[in-house]
């Protein structure tokens, strides 16, 4: 029994020939052949772009989609919860947003999907007009409400329950939308 957990824990532990690794804040995001459970939490965000909201797609960093999954990024989403960027690492360490960005840029062009971008002038496929700012928010689940976020937005740490909320303006919607985890997450 013994020889096969290591066998189980071997095969499921490597990483896949899909996807590359992607270059994070703190060491690289590999495509892991099953779901790393080690460390899990979620945190939500909301795109937001003159009023309206603009639905995560489910699947990102999931290669082979969610019904025939081939190999899973740390950082990822799932149909079954919307808006939610779940983190599951084999070990604790800093997840920024710019990470997210990172892998669901690297997982879109390697399916040959658009470039998902987060900087001054584009929001995923967004781009930021003339005319027009980034806003951020950031609820931290504390009670005290969505604060805006005054630095670079790759830079905003991943945490448990944490609701990130980045709005093409204007017009500004201040607060945002609430936004409410499933029940389990």
């Amino acid at each position: 029994m013994f020889i096969g957990l290591l066998i189980y824990g071997a095969v499921n532990s490597k990483t896949t020939t899909g996807p590359p690794a992607v270059a994070a804040t703190n060491g690289s995001i590999p495509c892991d052949h099953g779901e790393q459970t080690q460390i899990h939490y979620h945190a939500a965000l909301q795109i937001m772009e003159q009023g309206t909201v603009h639905p995560l797609p489910s699947g990102i960093g999931i290669q082979g989609g969610e019904t025939a999954p081939q190999c899973f990024y740390w950082l990822h989403v799932h149909a079954s919860s919307p808006d939610v960027i779940h983190i599951e690492s084999p070990a604790d360490r800093v997840f920024t947003l710019g990470d997210f960005f990172k892998v669901w840029d690297t997982f879109s062009t390697y399916n040959g999907g658009p470039r998902e971008l987060l900087d001054s002038t584009h929001v995923s496929t967004l781009t930021v007009g003339a005319n027009q700012s980034i806003v951020v928010y950031v609820d931290l689940g504390d009670g005290k409400g969505a604060k805006v976020w005054d630095g670079d937005p790759n830079k905003i740490v991943l945490k448990s329950h944490e609701v990130i909320t980045i709005e093409i303006t204007p017009p500004t919607t201040n607060p945002p939308p609430p936004f409410t985890f499933q029940q389990g997450l």
